[in-house]
């Protein structure tokens, strides 16, 4: 596993963002996307659509994306992981620590729910309520899913030996790597 200080010898052009809700894995994606020059997607709006369902697509979706030459996308979603890593060469993992993340998904929930902001497909924030009481709200998603990441980046570069998988612990070390891409 590399870290922030060690050196990119390699030229990433299929990019996985792992991290738990809210640690910044969309911003990170958008920002290497455009630094790189490759297409960010979005995995989010591949699999919800309208009300919050699961599109029957979405892998038919992730299938055809993951096979261009280059992208970036989080690494989210049980059923297209293994596809995403097969296809990847970089994984990058946004471990930051879990007040972090937390707070970083509260903020972003209590702004998107006051704006309703349009996520996807017409979906928008149900509201902060929502994220705290119900089962599958994302602040309760997110302190539940939380140490999810230990588990599965490992094994993924056990599984994947092809995949340069850089860990990242702070938003200073995300920079720092960033500025050496």
């Amino acid at each position: 596993m590399l870290h922030a200080s060690d050196p990119v010898d390699w030229a990433p052009r299929r990019i996985l963002i792992a991290g738990v809700s809210g640690v910044g894995k969309t911003t990170l994606a958008r920002r290497i996307a455009q630094r790189l020059g490759i297409p960010h997607t979005e995995i989010d709006s591949l699999y919800h659509g309208a009300g919050w369902t699961p599109r029957p697509e979405f892998l038919r979706d992730v299938e055809e994306f993951s096979s261009a030459a280059a992208w970036v996308t989080e690494w989210q979603y049980r059923a297209a992981r293994t596809l995403l890593a097969e296809r990847a060469d970089t994984l990058v993992w946004l471990d930051l620590p879990l007040r972090v993340s937390h707070w970083r998904v509260i903020r972003r929930t209590v702004r998107r729910a006051r704006t309703q902001e349009e996520l996807w497909h017409g979906n928008r924030q149900p509201g902060l309520w929502h994220a705290l009481t119900n089962r599958d709200g994302i602040i309760r998603w997110a302190i539940a899913t939380g140490r999810t990441y230990r588990a599965a980046v490992p094994l993924a570069e056990a599984e994947h030996p092809h995949l340069h998988v850089v860990r990242l612990r702070s938003q200073r070390e995300a920079d720092e790597w960033m500025s050496r891409l």
